[in-house]
């Protein structure tokens, strides 16, 4: 549903995106770059005393940071602009599908549900293209080519990745895969809040004549509790999730300088090298991060997504003519003869026989019993 969705809406944006692109591969060529010639400096320039040398690959150094900069505000602010389009867009998708609505789709759905679906549910998924755009684009580049630039700095120091980065991914999976249900219950608990604030809001004259305020109160007090609850296990889940990440990030940076300071005593590495394995080390991890913070987002998008999915799919019950006949100034009246009405599902209907004319230029009312609406 969350493909499908953004599939829908991003397409008109395919030239800011492809930009986006651009710029971030730029930044993240530019961050990648900058730990190499650190490692230069050191091992070329301060090792030998070189003044030149470090002044030379100091200001390259600068002019590549300045690049990595202009760069990175670039990408932020295109990818701001069209998340925020995207969401317009969805928003008004919604909003006219909910306006062909007869009363019957209207009842399906409800109000409270509706608002949801238009207000937060579309946040949701707009701070997912935003993400997406920001951290999603930089991260796999940053990944592939931090392993790529380690490698270039010394092979057998390497293996350390090849532990660090299966336990970042296992235990981030894990971890996404309990979070998914309960951001679908804490959509649906949200929808009921909506639901009971609207009601005592528009029936507060009601609540005040039968004495009703202690009910209402702990009606409300009740859906607030269950979605706090919910609130509260998606949020602990949340909380696990960077300490595994800090946990195995440290032990990886210990184990890098554990093993890297036996191969420079050997003299199978340089101290630089060791430095901008270290950097590469964090820029890995950094883009792990990214993609975690970035996967703790996508289960409750894809809830939104398939709930705006729903209302964008439905079809009104009620289809207006392909071709409608106008009056052409004569007048008429309406008349129904032995007519029922049922609510959908319905076994029973609730009229029975009902015989009505309305009359051009005539209010028709249909009153019913004391409390029935």
């Amino acid at each position: 549903m969350l493909i499908r969705l953004l599939r829908t809406h991003l397409r008109p944006y395919r030239k800011p995106i492809a930009l986006l692109v651009l710029l971030q591969f730029l930044q993240t060529c530019a961050s990648l770059y900058l730990p190499t010639l650190n490692a230069d400096i050191i091992d070329n320039g301060v090792v030998n005393g070189d003044t030149g040398y470090i002044l030379r690959f100091g200001a390259l150094m600068i002019g590549v940071s300045v690049v990595q900069v202009v760069c990175n505000v670039g990408a932020v602010f295109h990818g701001a602009k069209t998340a925020s389009a995207v969401g317009r867009d969805i928003r008004g998708a919604v909003f006219d599908r909910v306006q062909s609505f007869s009363a019957r789709e209207l009842g399906q759905f409800g109000a409270p549900s509706l608002i949801t679906r238009t207000t937060n549910d579309v946040q949701q998924v707009q701070m997912l293209v935003l993400m997406a755009f920001t951290l999603m684009v930089s991260a796999p580049i940053m990944c592939v080519g931090g392993i790529v630039m380690a490698l270039g700095q010394d092979v057998p120091l390497s293996g350390v990745l090849l532990a660090v980065v299966p336990v970042l991914a296992v235990s981030v999976s894990l971890i996404v895969r309990r979070m998914r249900p309960l951001f679908r219950t804490m959509q649906e608990r949200l929808d009921t809040v909506n639901r009971v604030l609207r009601e005592q809001i528009t029936g507060n004259r009601v609540i005040r004549a039968f004495v009703k305020d202690g009910y209402e109160e702990e009606r409300f007090r009740g859906a607030n509790a269950e979605l706090t609850d919910v609130s509260m296990a998606t949020g602990r889940l949340m909380a696990l999730m960077f300490p595994v990440v800090m946990t195995v990030v440290n032990v990886s940076s210990v184990a890098v300088v554990w093993f890297g300071a036996h191969r420079i005593d050997s003299g199978g590495m340089e101290i630089g090298a060791l430095t901008a394995f270290l950097a590469y080390l964090m820029q890995i991890v950094m883009a792990v991060m990214m993609a975690t913070f970035m996967f703790m987002m996508v289960p409750r998008a894809e809830v939104c997504a398939e709930r705006i999915e729903e209302v964008l799919a439905t079809e009104s019950s009620v289809v207006p003519p392909v071709e409608p006949v106008t009056t052409l100034g004569r007048r008429g009246h309406l008349e129904v003869r032995s007519a029922d009405f049922r609510y959908p599902g319905a076994e029973e209907p609730v009229l029975t026989d009902v015989e009505l004319v309305a009359r051009p230029g005539e209010t028709t009312a249909i009153i019913g019993s004391t409390g029935s609406g």
